[in-house]
């Protein structure tokens, strides 16, 4: 087992969805911004699993990841709080439901300024202090 995913953890792993979302448009962002967190931070990947029966399936996070919803002004103040704080990010913006593809939607996100990027989710991990404070006024998603 990786120290990193021992508990009791000295970082979060945070996903910010935006409320306004249908619910598609919610998991599809959660998994992309999931994956994100992933390719940046591989030592937070745990070992693969097996069931009794000896397949083998992927390994996952070995982390809580915390999903939480706020409006978009909340999104906005999280960004900017945590490229305060040095924390590195993943976003996803409104334009990217409207592509297909991977350089598609790195170009939507290029062709606007930080502050002007229409943010529908982003995605953080890093000290819990420090993930608390950027994720200030958002709450847990509901369960339902």
């Amino acid at each position: 087992m990786h120290e990193a995913l021992t508990p009791p953890f000295d970082t979060k792993i945070a996903l910010l969805v935006r409320d306004d979302l249908v619910a598609w448009q919610r998991l599809n962002v959660t998994a992309f911004l999931a994956s994100g967190i992933t390719a940046a931070s591989p030592h937070l990947v745990g070992d693969p699993y097996a069931d009794a029966d000896g397949t083998a399936y992927l390994p996952l996070l070995g982390m809580p990841v915390l999903v939480f919803q706020a409006g978009g002004d909340i999104l906005r103040a999280a960004r900017e709080r945590a490229l305060r704080r040095g924390l590195p990010l993943a976003v996803y913006t409104s334009d990217m439901f409207r592509t297909g593809h991977d350089a598609a939607n790195r170009a939507t996100v290029a062709a606007v300024a930080g502050a002007g990027l229409d943010l529908v989710g982003l995605a953080l991990h890093g000290p819990k202090s420090a993930v608390d404070k950027v994720t200030k006024g958002a709450r847990l998603h509901p369960a339902d």
